[in-house]
């Protein structure tokens, strides 16, 4: 690489870039970790995108109508953080550079949506962000059909290295953005040829541009130093109605003893190399200094962005208040006043019907009262649509053809699916829900991970929740998923008993800024258990009394959740007509109840009765509810699954691996024995 050849034909480019490569060194250097060699070899891609084709503007991080830059090689952080210290914005000082991964920095070792203003999302976990980006794109097509070109008309760009493409999340991303022909999505493959554990071809001889052609995108091959060629490409790439791959041939660590090598994509800390990459790049400055002729040119991009946002203000201007306060409300995260009492007429309806029902077909009926009202709803399956209930009849679907569409066929792509979800919420005015069974969990855990890591308030929908759903088997039945799910930090794991329950939960998502909900929904018909109606939203408790001691004092209590409530009803029947008083408590949201004070808490669960939880999976995570919670180990027990399921049908299941009503009521009398 003849790096002399590239300073002396793009001198003030060359500076610009330098900036960032200097800076890399500098904090990774200081912070004695990080990954230096990505942000060097990026650069010069940066540098031409940020000064001649992103709209932003540093001082109003958050305008709707700005362009977003997702770095998905989150490991190379220090481009983003360079980036925007550099263009001036205010959150990243130098300060927070020279803490580069250091307690209380905002310069986190990847970039962390929420910690810095100009990070779009958590990166880190390859594929995620190229995946995220797939969703802020399809949120971008649906609020332009909305509410027009004048107000809604941006790019997503976003940074992509050998890591991410390995991924099998981003076969699932670029596939659905191609056949969605996401025309304002524009990818940089950053195709430096090396991996921590040596070149690529160790484990991998993928053509990614074929790769890419052959899901549906424009790719465009090029020298990623050359900024002429740069530049040129990504003109291109905004005027192609596909979306775009651009193939950058980059050096890894550009200029550095270590170009070029494994040992160029960690931490390049020693002081002699570091200051011999300087010489050879020119700079002639301390550590973390930056010239400032250097400084004002790139703060000068960062200006630029300010009469871009002020003409958008112009245009928002002209639409109806009504329209406006729409687009503001959608921003904000803010449910419309209506759904509070859309929700209490539900229930009241529900409640004087008494239907059984599988609760996700409630859900539905749900979703079929709150869609209309909530126009930012945007639903969608894995190719279950017909299981999970996701789609409501005044939604349209979501294609090339139809972007006004709110309901999106994912395709057989739970991982992909749940990241594209997240990147809607992030990119604002969208609220997405979409459907799998819930044994897929597993296949979505790492986009659901990053909800909860985020404070977003994604909404799964998982269908077919317990050895319920019958003769598709063990494959199929979820028994550990609920506690892996509730072990989940910042998440709240909806399994609501019946109809009532299930609006409730909905209300509770909806309403939700900072956490992501799970719905978990039966495949099985359940029996309605709240008849009574009541306005307040029960299940906001988390855990509630639904039926207490008739017959003779309190001796016993069980709790359950989902379809195991009305388990937990007919083991009270039994109970109290042997004359043994009997409270059935309804736990739909454990996290809920927890964040309760110890008061209420205390009323729903006392001291002294015996307990039993009933659930159709494992036990873990019960305990604290069983023997903490002035519980106690010689008067709990359980009800639910202690191995796979099987291939029957659900009420043969339920009986050959004993959750039901006798075996409860039975489990109770050997606690009072």
């Amino acid at each position: 690489m003849d790096i002399q050849a590239l300073r002396k034909a793009h001198p003030e480019h060359w500076m610009r870039a330098a900036a960032i490569r200097t800076l890399t060194l500098d904090a990774v250097a200081a912070a004695n970790s990080g990954h230096s060699g990505m942000p060097m070899g990026m650069a010069d891609v940066a540098t031409v995108l940020f000064e001649k084709h992103l709209r932003f503007d540093p001082k109003a991080p958050h305008w709707p109508d700005r362009d977003r830059f997702i770095l998905s090689a989150g490991h190379g952080s220090m481009l983003i953080y360079a980036l925007l210290h550099l263009t001036g914005y205010e959150q990243a000082t130098l300060q927070q550079l020279k803490d580069f991964r250091q307690w209380g920095a905002r310069t986190a070792g990847h970039p962390e949506y929420g910690h810095m203003d100009g990070v779009e999302t958590t990166t880190g976990p390859l594929g995620q962000g190229i995946a995220n980006s797939v969703g802020f794109a399809i949120a971008e097509e649906i609020l332009r059909a909305r509410y027009g070109s004048s107000v809604v008309n941006h790019h997503t760009y976003v940074i992509a290295g050998d890591g991410c493409l390995m991924e099998g999340i981003s076969q699932e991303a670029i596939g659905l953005a191609g056949m969605q022909e996401l025309g304002h999505l524009i990818c940089f493959f950053d195709n430096n040829n090396i991996t921590i554990d040596g070149p690529v071809a160790l484990a991998d001889i993928t053509n990614q541009s074929a790769r890419f052609v052959a899901s549906g995108w424009h790719v465009i091959d090029i020298d990623g130093h050359d900024p002429d060629a740069i530049d040129a490409a990504i003109t291109a790439a905004k005027a192609d109605p596909r979306p775009s791959m651009i193939n950058c041939k980059t050096h890894i660590a550009l200029g550095h003893a270590a170009q070029d090598t494994s040992k160029g994509h960690g931490a390049l800390t020693d002081a002699d190399q570091l200051q011999a990459a300087k010489d050879t790049y020119g700079w002639t400055y301390g550590p973390f200094e930056v010239p400032a002729d250097v400084k004002s040119q790139w703060e000068a991009m960062g200006k630029r962005g300010a009469a871009a946002h002020a003409d958008w203000h112009t245009r928002f201007a002209k639409l109806s208040s009504a329209k406006q306060d729409e687009f503001n409300r959608a921003l904000a995260l803010d449910a419309p006043k209506k759904l509070s009492a859309t929700i209490k007429a539900f229930k009241k309806q529900v409640s004087d019907a008494g239907a059984k029902m599988a609760t996700r077909s409630s859900s539905e009926k749900v979703l079929e009262v709150i869609n209309p009202i909530m126009q930012e709803t945007v639903g969608g399956s894995a190719d279950l649509t017909g299981s999970n209930n996701t789609k409501t009849s005044d939604l349209g679907v979501f294609s090339p053809d139809n972007r006004a569409g709110r309901y999106i066929h994912y395709g057989i792509r739970e991982h992909g699916m749940a990241a594209a979800m997240n990147g809607m919420v992030l990119h604002g005015g969208i609220r997405p829900y979409s459907g799998t069974f819930m044994c897929f969990t597993d296949y979505a855990r790492g986009a659901m991970r990053l909800s909860a890591l985020m404070e977003i308030p994604t909404v799964y929908v998982m269908t077919h929740d317990s050895i319920g759903l019958g003769e598709d088997g063990p494959t199929h039945q979820p028994v550990e998923h609920l506690a892996i799910l509730r072990a989940t930090p910042n998440t709240h794991v909806f399994r609501p008993a019946d109809t009532v329950e299930v609006a409730e939960a909905w209300e509770l998502a909806f309403t939700s800024k900072t956490t992501p909900s799970v719905m978990c929904l039966s495949r099985q018909g359940l029996p309605l258990v709240r008849t009574e109606h009541k306005t307040k939203n029960m299940t906001a408790q988390g855990a509630y009394v639904l039926a207490d001691a008739e017959n003779g004092k309190r001796q016993a209590i069980l709790m359950a959740t989902g379809s195991e409530v009305s388990v937990a009803m007919a083991a009270r029947d039994i109970l109290e007509a042997e004359g043994i008083g009997t409270r059935v408590v309804s736990m739909p949201c454990w996290e809920l109840f927890e964040a309760q004070e110890e008061s209420i808490r205390k009323r729903v669960l006392p001291g002294g009765p015996v307990r039993v939880a009933i659930e159709a999976g494992v036990r873990l995570g019960w305990d604290k509810w069983l023997l903490g919670e002035r519980g106690r180990e010689s008067k709990a027990g359980f009800v639910g699954m202690d191995s796979f399921g099987a291939s029957a049908p659900a009420p043969i299941l339920f009986e050959k691996f004993g959750i039901t009503a006798e075996a409860t009521a039975q489990k109770v009398r050997d606690l009072l024995a």
